[in-house]
């Protein structure tokens, strides 16, 4: 790499080789701004790794290591010391938190919130990390068929509900597992689709605070309106007095 400050980025993770980190650290000895920024990638990768975590995809080390050259952006040609320290300080921005995810990704498992995945996952990742930590979760299992267990975890204070599951075979075909919670006049009502995963934990949608119970029923392939078959496992909720 052409300009050494670009280094920052690799340095921070150990994605250097020997004549890099010697040639980088000469140069931190004279640049205040990339030790600064050193110091923030390390700092937020410490705090991202401390997060609850979840397994990403095996290809996201490889393509971090690809592209960590890549990661923090030149800076471009400026006028005046201050305005260099200013521009580099918004640019490098962005890459601190694409680095500091690095750092977490390959220093020890990765991090709830992640650049790979989009809001929508985010958001469910930890909405399920929320339920299965809450100080009022409870736990209600059942026992399928074969090998194959499942458990609902339900944070009443959360209004929220997971489901847990072992060895779950797949659907038959054209067909789709489906979740439901009871409501207190007794129907079941639609609470999400689950996928066809043999281990997983699935957020159901609804309001589980209320609900009385959740069950799980095969559905034709999109799922269904109301249940047309039995549950095949059913989660009575305790009830508050």
């Amino acid at each position: 790499m052409s300009d050494i400050h670009g280094l920052v980025g690799a340095y921070a993770i150990d994605a250097v080789d020997d004549i890099e980190r010697e040639r980088f650290e000469q140069h931190l000895e004279d640049c205040a701004d990339c030790r600064d920024e050193v110091a923030t990638l390390r700092e937020a990768g410490a705090m991202l790794s401390s997060l609850t975590t979840t397994q990403p995809p095996s290809s996201v080390r490889d393509r971090l290591m690809a592209d960590i050259s890549t990661v923090r952006p030149l800076p471009p040609p400026v006028t005046s010391l201050s305005q260099h320290s200013e521009k580099r300080r918004r640019r490098w921005f962005p890459a601190a938190v694409a680095a500091a995810a690095a750092v977490a990704v390959l220093g020890g498992g990765a991090v709830v919130l992640q650049p790979w995945q989009d809001q929508g996952t985010q958001q469910q990742v930890t909405a399920t990390a929320r339920v299965l930590q809450a100080p009022d979760a409870e736990e209600v299992s059942a026992k399928l068929d074969g090998d194959a267990a499942a458990k609902v975890v339900r944070s009443p204070k959360l209004g929220q509900a997971v489901l847990v599951t072992k060895d779950m075979p797949s659907a038959p075909d054209g067909k789709v597992y489906q979740l439901w919670l009871q409501n207190t006049e007794g129907r079941m009502v639609p609470a999400g689709l689950m996928p066809d995963e043999a281990n997983q934990k699935v957020l159901l949608d609804g309001d589980a605070a209320s609900a009385t119970a959740a069950g799980i029923t095969v559905e034709p392939d999109g799922g269904s309106k109301e249940p047309t078959t039995n549950p095949i496992a059913l989660f009575p909720f305790k009830q508050s007095a």
